[in-house]
């Protein structure tokens, strides 16, 4: 299967959020900037945070 641009940009996003929610004790400054990493690329994308997982369109 193989992922559009889009698609691979959201999952990007999608990662990266998960990543600062675990690390956000660890390291607060790195979890920071994998938010702000995740919410630009879902700002190019126009789509809201909540709906980034339904955005994806994989089955």
């Amino acid at each position: 299967m193989s992922l559009t641009d889009r698609q691979e940009d959201l999952l990007i996003a999608v990662a990266l959020t998960e990543f600062s929610v675990h690390y956000e004790r660890a390291d607060p400054e790195l979890s920071r900037e994998a938010r702000q990493l995740a919410a630009s690329r879902l700002v190019d994308h126009d789509v809201e945070p909540a709906k980034a997982v339904d955005a994806l369109e994989i089955e």
